[in-house]
C-alpha cells in the first residue's frame, strides 16, 4: 500500500482505519462478501495477533479500530487476502457489471492485476487518548444511524455495536470499554 500519503509510525498502536472499494462500488450488498471480510478479520487476530475494538461494514467501505504487531503489515494481508476472494465469488456468481467495474476502474500501474477491488491506502489514524478512542468507536456504530439505514446502532448486523451493549456480535471483539 506504498501509494499512501498517511504513514503509521506506531504500528502496534490502536488505529483508526477505513478500507473504500475502488469507486465505491456495492460488494457488500451480499452477505457472502461480508463475510469473506468477518473471516480474514477473525484469521488475522490469530496469525497477526490482531485486536479488533470496533468495527462496521457497509456497502461500499469498511472503518475498524484495530492494532496487532505491525498494522501495516495486517492491513496489506487483509486487503490482498479480501481481494482475491470477493473477485472469485463475483467470478463464480457470474456478476460480470461489478467485475467489469472492477477492471475498467483499476488504476494504470497495477499491470499484473486485471481487477482492482480496494481504494489505494487505508488512512490509519492513530489513536492516542482514550478520548480519541471513544469517539472513533461511536462513529463507527453510528455510521449505519447517520445514513439512514437503521434507527439504532445495534441494529446493524455487520458492526460491533452490539457487543459494546451486551449483545453477541458477528465476531468477537477487544472490548474498550
Amino acid at each position: 500500500m506504498g501509494r499512501s500519503r498517511y504513514k503509521i509510525y506506531e504500528p502496534t498502536h490502536p488505529h483508526f482505519v477505513t478500507c473504500t472499494i475502488l469507486h465505491w462500488i456495492p460488494i457488500f450488498t451480499r452477505k457472502e462478501s461480508v463475510q469473506i471480510v468477518l473471516d480474514c478479520l477473525e484469521f488475522l487476530k490469530d496469525k497477526d495477533n490482531l485486536k479488533i475494538y470496533a468495527y462496521v461494514v457497509l456497502e461500499n467501505h469498511l472503518h475498524l479500530v484495530v492494532q496487532s504487531d505491525d498494522l501495516g503489515k495486517t492491513m496489506e494481508s487483509f486487503k490482498k487476502f479480501t481481494a482475491k476472494k470477493i473477485l472469485e465469488m463475483l467470478k463464480r456468481e457470474n456478476v460480470t457489471t461489478i467485475l467489469e467495474q472492477l477492471a475498467f476502474y483499476k488504476k494504470a500501474h497495477h499491470k499484473d492485476k486485471s481487477h482492482q477491488v480496494w481504494e489505494e491506502g487505508y488512512q490509519p489514524k492513530l489513536l492516542q487518548t482514550d478520548e480519541m478512542m471513544i469517539s472513533k468507536i461511536k462513529y463507527i456504530h453510528e455510521n449505519p444511524v447517520k445514513r439512514g439505514y437503521v434507527d439504532e446502532s445495534i441494529h446493524w448486523r455487520y458492526s460491533s455495536a452490539r457487543d459494546y451493549e451486551g449483545i453477541e456480535g458477528l465476531i468477537e471483539i477487544s472490548r474498550f470499554w
